[in-house]
């Protein structure tokens, strides 16, 4: 992999995007990433007959050298504490997850929940309390996961309740604190307005034996009356119960294994069909020459 301008790091980060892998799963090429190949000066630089699967874990490894940003942490989560520390049998990892308002970077399913907010080099952290009281509301436990040289900032700013959590220049997650039990504690409400219609409605029915004969414009309102009658302990189990719903099925946990390091975030990350899967698999064994400098 060539040597890049630091300058054109951040571009290089959007070649993990939702959209780029969609397009690259579905159409076999992805002008947007033609496009940033093109803005940073490396189609020339590349060799046209790198594998698609080399040149991810090439530009990922120039990102954390150069960019340590949002996308590296996230990933960095998903191989050495998803894959790392859990089974993909029991435990799935949902990003971006809605937590009143605000959207929880990592969210990491098992027996209960943890909730990962990544505060790297970059990230600002005013909202950082508004975001940490959101997610007390909802999950178990609560960590930021952050660089060595923010950390002090961050511990100055958070409660003993919180998990503390470094990247390492050695691409090594280190615990500094551990995060304490807080299900006790969430409220159901706001745990109700970040689940999808048939998810609340699955818990009504398991907790209930009923879901409320009402027309759909009464729906939410007729379940969530019900649903804010269960205990913080209960709410909080179901809520995981179903949550683990969205990936915890046999071809999404194949595509995770399958893709290199560099994109396991991104898997997660992004909606694709079995067909769009099986296309992008065989298409990381392709030559870059054909996908990507051939726009």
């Amino acid at each position: 992999m060539p040597i890049i301008d630091p300058r054109f790091a951040p571009g290089l980060s959007r070649l993990f995007s939702s959209n780029v892998i969609k397009d690259l799963a579905t159409k076999g090429s992805s002008k947007t990433a033609c496009k940033i190949l093109a803005e940073t000066h490396l189609c020339e630089a590349l060799d046209p007959h790198m594998a698609l699967r080399d040149f991810y874990d090439g530009i990922y490894a120039i990102l954390f050298k150069e960019y340590r940003n949002e996308y590296i942490y996230k990933n960095a989560i998903a191989g050495k504490v998803l894959l790392g520390r859990h089974s993909l049998n029991s435990s799935f990892m949902l990003t971006e997850f809605r937590a009143g308002n605000c959207k929880a970077d990592s969210v990491i399913l098992n027996g209960s929940s943890a909730v990962y907010e990544i505060k790297s080099t970059y990230d600002s952290v005013n909202r950082l309390e508004r975001q940490l009281d959101a997610y007390h509301q909802i999950f178990d436990h609560i960590n930021v996961i952050t660089s060595a040289d923010q950390m002090a900032k961050v511990e100055q700013m958070v409660s003993d309740s919180v998990g503390l959590m470094i990247l390492s220049d050695r691409y090594t997650i280190s615990t500094e604190r551990e995060a304490s039990s807080q299900k006790a504690s969430v409220d159901p409400s706001v745990i109700f307005d970040s689940l999808r219609k048939p998810e609340y409605t699955a818990i009504i029915k398991s907790q209930f034996g009923y879901v409320p004969d009402v027309p759909n414009t009464k729906i939410y309102n007729e379940c969530k009356a019900l649903f804010v009658q269960l205990d913080p302990q209960t709410a909080h189990n179901e809520m995981v119960r179903v949550l683990k719903k969205r990936g915890n099925c046999f071809l999404l946990r194949e595509f995770i294994t399958q893709v290199p390091d560099s994109l396991k975030a991104a898997s997660l990350g992004c909606k694709l069909t079995k067909q769009d899967k099986s296309a992008f698999l065989k298409l990381l064994d392709e030559e870059i020459g054909s996908c990507l400098l051939a726009c």
